[in-house]
């Protein structure tokens, strides 16, 4: 019986090493191609005016959604940070949902607000609009004022009423670079089958933030927060780069996403009744544009900046990333016909495929071969000797791929130039291994339970508590040096 088990044991983690094997090497592969990727937008970067197409009267204009829900803290500085966008033509509409707070009363006071009458251009439904307020000292400032509904209700009721033929979705966290429209407007103008792009985000944590500008960039003090921005890393040099040179990308995130207005009124917008409404917009726009037989370019731009606030206490991130997580589960769930179809491409053929067995089941196979290997070295099943090589590889392969992004990070951009700022996220790369991915993967297995009690009782949204730009984060947080 003992052997049994024994043998039970060595087939049970001998298939989730292969697991991870299979994954690490997709994660090379993504890395080698997002390098090259990067390494070709560098070379090819001084050839192309983003300044002028800026400057430009024949540039697309845009209107940038700013949908807000208890953003008192931060929506000011988010405001005066995109009126400083190097962008000629463009339209900042905040849309207040339902605020409980002094969001809108932070509006009216900052950039004296007051109420107009203007026409619905789209047919999309959304809460009740209550006012329109535009500033009379700076015309470009909107407010579309609503009875809450949650943020994919406040983008619909703001591209119901948006005036361009762009839209860019942003967080009311957000500030962007003064010449991030201009780099993603170029993609439209240069590839006109394109029907949306992405850029990279960034956490701003712990940055010199004055007036709605950043004037210096810094990593804080506090280690969850420099997890979150190796994470982002990651995720954007190390992921979303390489699935939009290979044509597959599926996610563009909430956060910044420049869109074409008229793709988006086409799909009806964005999904009301998921809380992953920004990846799910996606899948819909590939969805449909490739059934009507419509070009669908959706692509990710590495060099425009966004920042935004991450969470620094350890109960709001987890209530991220368990949303996150149950946006993932939702929208692989509605878009299930999609997969292993070849009606829709590469997306339907191979990233979805993906996304199921690495990211909806994956961080299960992670703690269930983590229990089994754990199971396994208790009852002798393997020496002591053979679980030290296995984890140090582990611990090793994640180091390689952590470093290599930061390296790209460093050699193509130099966001962080300071030594002390490079040093706090070696550390974290050195310690991520080792308790914060399994964590993570329990967080998102325990999303499987909340999305269950989210259908019986209605949508947890997650609600993320704002401390404002450049604040100091909470003592309570560890420390790196």
């Amino acid at each position: 019986m003992t052997e049994v088990l024994h043998e039970g044991l060595r087939v049970v983690t001998g298939l989730t090493l292969g697991y991870f094997v299979v994954l690490n090497l997709i994660y090379t592969g993504l890395l080698v191609i997002g390098w090259r990727a990067v390494e070709d937008y560098v070379r090819r970067r001084p050839l192309r005016d983003y300044e002028a197409v800026g400057r430009s009267p024949l540039s697309m204009p845009v209107t940038i959604l700013v949908p807000a829900y208890n953003e008192g803290p931060v929506i000011a500085d988010a405001v005066r940070a995109l009126l400083g966008s190097q962008f000629l033509e463009l339209e900042i509409m905040v849309v207040n949902d339902g605020s409980t707070d002094d969001t809108l009363d932070v509006m009216v006071r900052e950039f004296g607000m007051v109420s107009v009458e203007r026409v619905p251009r789209a047919r999309i439904p959304s809460a009740a609009v209550r006012q329109v307020l535009v500033s009379p000292t700076e015309s470009r400032v909107v407010v579309v004022d609503k009875a809450n509904g949650g943020k994919a209700d406040a983008l619909n009721a703001g591209l119901t009423y948006a005036r361009y033929p762009l839209v860019c979705a942003i967080d009311g966290d957000t500030l962007l670079d003064p010449g991030a429209l201009a780099r993603l407007v170029w993609e439209f103008q240069s590839a006109p089958e394109t029907v949306a792009v992405g850029g990279i985000v960034r956490i701003v944590n712990g940055s010199d933030v004055r007036a709605g500008r950043l004037l210096e960039v810094r990593t804080p003090k506090g280690l969850l927060v420099n997890m979150q921005i190796l994470e982002y890393l990651r995720a954007f040099l190390g992921g979303r780069i390489a699935w939009s040179r290979l044509g597959m990308l599926v996610i563009i995130s909430g956060a910044f996403g420049l869109f074409r207005r008229d793709a988006l009124v086409e799909v009806g917008g964005w999904d009301t009744t998921t809380v992953g409404e920004d990846a799910e917009l996606i899948l819909r726009l590939h969805r449909r544009r490739r059934e009507a037989g419509q070009p669908c370019r959706v692509t990710f731009f590495p060099d425009p900046i966004c920042w935004t606030e991450a969470p620094s206490s350890l109960r709001v991130l987890i209530r991220q990333r368990d949303r996150w997580q149950r946006g993932t589960i939702e929208m692989l769930q509605r878009h299930r016909a999609m997969i292993g179809r070849r009606r829709y491409g590469a997306v339907g053929m191979i990233a979805l495929p993906y996304f199921v067995v690495f990211e909806l089941f994956g961080p299960t196979i992670e703690l269930l071969g983590l229990l089994a290997f754990g199971v396994a070295l208790a009852v002798g099943a393997f020496s002591p000797t053979y679980a030290v090589v296995f984890m140090l590889i582990t611990v090793v392969y994640g180091l390689v791929l952590s470093f290599g992004v930061l390296l790209m990070e460093q050699r193509a951009f130099r966001r962080y130039p300071d030594w002390r700022d490079l040093r706090r996220l070696i550390l974290v790369a050195l310690l991520e291994n080792l308790i914060w991915r399994q964590f993570m993967s329990f967080v998102r297995v325990r999303s499987w339970w909340t999305l269950w009690r989210g259908r019986r009782h209605g949508h947890q949204w997650g609600e993320m508590t704002r401390v404002g730009f450049g604040a100091p984060a909470e003592p309570a947080n560890k420390e790196a040096p």
